[in-house]
């Protein structure tokens, strides 16, 4: 039974992966800087462990990295921003200098086709890290992706959301560029067949679909999936890079992650996989029945412990929610306990606190309901002195609690999209962070609509409330 590590574990890719891994009897340790969301994503198995790791912190990633046999290397560093390519290439420097000397056998590394003409920072930096880890002297086998088809893929969310957000498209002149993506079920059967190799030098292969199609006809396809007609007008006057600006306001995909994807759409991105699909061979499936079967699947990730299995937040999700989340919030830190933080935090709603700060505002909001087709609002509160699972905060409801740590609340008011707002309380050693974040999956351009109409109230609350949770909390007996 080989023991494998999956880095980037929270990722798309390597979330689904996990299973599939258990299943075929190996003994999975899933890595994440994200170890709360990936813990509340992925189910238990009895070959699974799941640990934290920062790639960043070197003296860590030194101690867990040589404990493996077999390494999947799915990070990369396109959500951390302007300066992602040296982030990246930090972050292989580590795992490189933790494969040096090692006893683990294999690494299998997840990265980018390499077009060639053009080299976007994201490009560089996929092509840089394959570069570094190689020197490291254990085997990598890099299968250098294109787009990957399936819900929760950066790439086909993005084409998705326009799809859905934008009847008329004006797009770069790289919309006739050419592409093979590939359906994330083909690239499963190649991840999980190289599972059972063990090398002895470095491979690298290129993975793609049956279809070379321009991302316009990419665009039609979806369409007709979802039935949005949509007319698509290229122009030379909207560059890419231009294009990346607005991409944050028309899609759900965070702007960092998308910007970095689009810098790369220039050239054509299309994989020669012959040689892979002669080795392990598999029936590869079409980009019709991929963009089909990943909007049949839209909304699986609500079945997770993320929005706790609610029957109410399976029931309101609809098709043409974003899978990507929009998200604000704010955060403070202070010395008091975690315990004293809860005491104030459990009395969310209560006739006493309220929601801490700019009460009139959450009730005005309340009362606004009526206008997008609710009712008057209902005062409800919990039923005992500790929150639970199932109780009612008003519209609230709470839909996971961890006592003095977490409580996620789902949105139950009116509104085009599906949210939730988040308490956490984190310890820090000597002083404790308390953060609120809310949460919203817009369906379709109203739904994006309504959340930055909110985000000018949302910035103003949160900034207060935690500063009112601090000091109220010190007020208690």
């Amino acid at each position: 039974m080989k023991k494998v590590l999956v880095l980037g574990a929270s990722g798309y890719v390597g979330s689904q992966l996990l299973h599939k891994l258990c299943e075929q009897g190996y003994q999975v340790t899933a890595a994440s800087r994200h170890l709360d969301y990936l813990s509340a994503r992925v189910e238990p198995h009895p070959n699974l462990n799941m640990c934290y790791l920062d790639l960043a912190d070197k003296q860590a990633t030194l101690e867990l990295i040589p404990q493996f046999e077999l390494i999947y290397f799915l990070v990369h560093g396109m959500a951390h921003g302007h300066d992602f390519l040296e982030y990246e290439v930090s972050l292989a420097e580590h795992f490189k200098q933790a494969l040096t000397g090692s006893s683990v056998k294999h690494v299998i590394y997840l990265s980018a086709i390499q077009p060639q003409t053009g080299d976007s920072s994201h490009l560089k930096a996929r092509r840089m890290t394959g570069d570094i880890i190689r020197k490291s002297g254990i085997p990598i086998t890099e299968l250098r992706a294109g787009v990957i088809i399936g819900p929760g893929s950066a790439a086909f969310e993005i084409m998705r959301d326009f799809v859905y957000n934008m009847p008329v498209l004006i797009t770069p002149k790289w919309v006739d560029s050419k592409a093979n993506p590939i359906a994330l079920e083909n690239l499963n059967h190649y991840l999980l067949s190289l599972a059972k190799e063990s090398p002895t030098h470095h491979e690298l292969f290129e993975v793609g679909g049956p279809e070379t199609l321009t991302y316009r006809e990419q665009f039609h396809v979806i369409a007709r999936a979802v039935n949005k007609p949509i007319k698509i007008i290229p122009t030379r006057l909207l560059t890419p890079k231009m294009a990346s600006q607005w991409l944050g306001i028309v899609t759900s995909v965070p702007s960092s992650i998308g910007s970095a994807l689009l810098s790369g759409l220039e050239h054509d991105f299309v994989a020669d996989s012959e040689q892979i699909k002669q080795k392990y061979p598999q029936a590869m499936i079409s980009f019709v029945q991929m963009v089909t079967e990943s909007i049949e699947r839209e909304g699986t990730f609500v079945r997770s412990n993320v929005w706790g299995f609610d029957p109410a937040a399976l029931s309101r999700w609809q098709p043409g929610y974003g899978y990507y989340p929009k998200q604000t919030g704010a955060s403070i830190t202070t010395t008091l306990e975690a315990d004293q933080l809860w005491k104030l935090v459990r009395k969310i709603g209560s006739r006493e606190e309220g929601y801490f700060f700019a009460n009139s505002l959450w009730r005005t909001r309340e009362w606004l309901d009526i206008f997008f087709g609710g009712g008057k609002p209902i005062r409800r509160s919990p039923p005992g002195p500790e929150l639970q699972v199932g109780d009612f905060i008003d519209s609230w409801k709470v839909i996971r609690c961890e006592q003095q740590r977490f409580i996620s609340l789902l949105f139950g008011m009116k509104g085009p999209g599906l949210g939730r707002l988040e308490f956490a309380i984190e310890d820090l050693g000597q002083e404790r962070r308390l953060t609120v974040t809310a949460w919203w999956h817009p369906q379709g351009f109203r739904g994006l609509l309504y959340w930055f109409a909110m985000m000018p109230a949302h910035l103003f609350i949160f900034k207060g409330m935690v500063k009112a949770i601090v000091r109220k909390a010190k007020e208690l007996p």
